[in-house]
């Protein structure tokens, strides 16, 4: 009889998660596309990637590549888009299992994005200044070394986000318990929470529809599979940053909020005097500068880019 018992119990639990895990994606819908301009999409080893143009393609080349995190996608740049979009040709891409791409059940790894971030600029884009926040800078330093960019501009890059944890990216992978321990993790208390710890200096700029937005993305099918590898620490590189941006060509400006804690200013100090690169603190900020601080981040990027023009 407990024998029954537990063996029921433990059958409603099941039936309870997966019936939870599927109300979850049905009431996420479809995403919209949040940014002004033109959608298109480029078709990658696959993977339909979708991304949005903006301004006038007689301008300089612009590309922006959003942040790794739960929920994440070009809606990163939706404060900033419209006033580049004033000087340049922008190009928003939402990377290969986020946003409004294709979201397969690969294992997600940085060579992967290193790649596509390569293959992307050169097919689509000319030789274009390249804006990429956290981990993406990796991403775009690593791509920066056989591409042709105009410049870096990395936000609060890092290389290393967590111990690797392969097992943490098999759990979260598994179709029941897997779903229903991401969708805790992307809940909208966890997104609100990151974006309130590591997000933003000023809580009351966390705008809800950005969280809505963010869940929304979290929870279109498959999009467990990029933030798994993420979580296990997979999608960190293999190199060292500074070591990596010092090697480069390239030019490059970092752009740090002065409060960043998940990447604290200290460390954008050292990576500047690492590799001898340009540092723009933005005051009463944290990860997300551009985004908290959308006119003074344009002004700022506007202001090191024509310094550059004139150098020239």
């Amino acid at each position: 009889m407990k024998v029954r018992t537990v063996l029921g119990a433990a059958l409603g639990t099941i039936g309870g998660a997966v019936l939870g895990n599927r109300l979850l994606t049905r009431r996420a819908g479809d995403l919209a596309n949040p940014l002004v301009g033109i959608e298109r999409t480029y078709r990658w080893r696959g993977i339909e990637a979708t991304y949005t143009v903006a301004g006038d393609p007689t301008d300089p080349d612009m590309l922006l590549l959003h942040g790794i995190y739960a929920g994440a996608s070009s809606h990163e740049f939706e404060p900033i888009v419209e006033q580049l979009a004033e000087d340049y040709h922008v190009f928003a891409v939402d990377l290969p299992g986020f946003g409004r791409s294709e979201r397969p059940p690969l294992v997600y790894s940085s060579s992967l994005y290193a790649e596509f971030v390569r293959d992307f600029a050169a097919d689509v884009t000319d030789t274009p200044i390249v804006v990429a926040s956290s981990l993406t800078g990796s991403f775009a330093a690593d791509a920066a070394a056989e591409t042709d960019f105009e410049r870096l501009v990395l936000i609060c890059p890092t290389d290393e986000t967590a111990t690797e944890r392969p097992w943490v990216r098999t759990l979260l992978r598994t179709p029941i318990v897997g779903t229903t321990l991401y969708n805790l993790l992307a809940s909208k208390p966890s997104i609100r929470y990151f974006y309130n710890r590591d997000g933003y200096y000023d809580a009351d700029r966390i705008d809800p529809e950005e969280v809505q937005y963010a869940w929304d993305s979290a929870h279109q099918p498959g999009a467990r599979y990029a933030p798994a590898s993420f979580a296990a620490g997979t999608l960190d590189p293999d190199f060292d940053l500074a070591t990596e941006l010092a090697a480069l060509e390239t030019p490059t400006t970092l752009v740090w909020g002065r409060d960043a804690g998940l990447v604290p200013l200290r460390d954008g100090r050292d990576l500047a005097e690492a590799a001898a690169l340009e540092l723009v603190v933005i005051d009463y900020a944290t990860q997300l500068p551009h985004a908290e601080h959308p006119d003074k981040f344009v002004e700022y990027l506007r202001a090191e880019l024509l310094a550059v023009d004139t150098d020239e």
